[in-house]
């Protein structure tokens, strides 16, 4: 019903990727009137588009999905964007709303039992404070102003305070966390890295950069099955991730394991073959090849 507010973050593709859409599906959205996507997308698009994506994965058929945010649209004042100010849900092919009173089927205004004790805090739009559209778009003036005093070389503890200023109005903003994470990872403040890059993921569990930096926490924590792990996790997120084949190489060439670091050697020098550290990873490869059968072997766990 519209374009969310964009901050143009992430192009398509990136959308497509992050939340797992196809492009046919993404059309549709588009093309039954449920969505109207910008050039470049933010993050208010990604959360409407997770919660489109969510009710056609539970079957409900596309003109249910646009009559019932039209009839929202219509019915409740102040009502501009359900998909982002209203916790909406689906029973069987039927769309609902929860409100401060009870729960609503979306499409006729009809009020429905509601057997859950506790209320989403999704639907604050309703209760004191801000409106969760707005406290996003102000969560996002923070995270971009913690990225220019990053850029501007500015304190760390400056980017730190607005990024901390950025999860107080979302705490799901997995960006704020790991931005918070790697300031505390350069300054030796491993424990906190940790926590934080473990926070990020528990908000958005398929964020190749989170993994991959805890991956690097680990590593310096000499726990090297964990660092595997994250770096493993990240590759199966992102494919192309050569800095991830980097630090599996190092990992691997620590624990003796020739074949698997060499596999990674090759795998990152064919993505990144002109980088400062390509004369690195041939120099590692060459040393390795001829004890590793050739390297043709199959990187099974890698």
């Amino acid at each position: 019903m519209g374009a969310a507010p964009s901050s143009g973050a992430y192009s398509r593709s990136q959308v497509r990727r992050i939340l797992k859409i196809r492009e046919n599906r993404l059309r549709s959205f588009e093309r039954n009137g449920l969505y109207k996507s910008p050039p470049k997308f933010g993050f208010l698009d990604l959360l409407a588009l997770r919660v489109l994506q969510r009710l056609r994965q539970e079957r409900v058929p596309a003109k249910r999905i646009r009559n019932s945010l039209l009839s929202l649209s219509r019915m409740l004042p102040g009502i501009e964007r359900p998909l982002l100010q209203l916790k909406i849900a689906s029973e069987g092919r039927r769309v609902t709303v929860k409100l401060p009173n009870g729960k609503m089927e979306a499409l006729t205004g009809q009020m429905l039992l509601d057997f859950e004790a506790q209320q989403s805090a999704e639907t604050l739009p309703y209760t004191a404070g801000k409106p969760l559209a707005v406290r996003l778009q102000e969560a996002e003036y923070w995270f971009r102003r913690g990225l220019d005093l990053e850029e501007q070389g500015a304190d760390d503890n400056e980017a730190i305070e607005a990024y901390q200023n950025a999860l107080a109005l979302n705490p799901e903003a997995a960006g704020s966390w790991v931005n918070i994470a790697t300031l505390s990872y350069r300054r030796g403040e491993l424990e906190q890295a940790e926590r934080c890059y473990r926070q990020a993921l528990s908000s958005s569990p398929d964020y190749p950069l989170a993994h991959f930096n805890l991956g690097n926490v680990c590593e310096e924590l000499a726990r090297f099955d964990e660092a595997i792990h994250h770096y493993q996790h990240a590759l199966r997120l992102q494919p192309d991730y050569a800095d991830a084949h980097y630090n599996l190489a190092l990992v691997f060439e620590r624990r003796g394991d020739a074949m698997r670091a060499a596999k990674h050697w090759q795998e990152y020098l064919r993505l990144d073959s002109s980088s400062p550290w390509a004369r690195i990873a041939r120099q590692q490869l060459k040393v390795l090849l001829p004890v590793t059968q050739g390297g043709r072997e199959n990187d099974n766990a890698g």
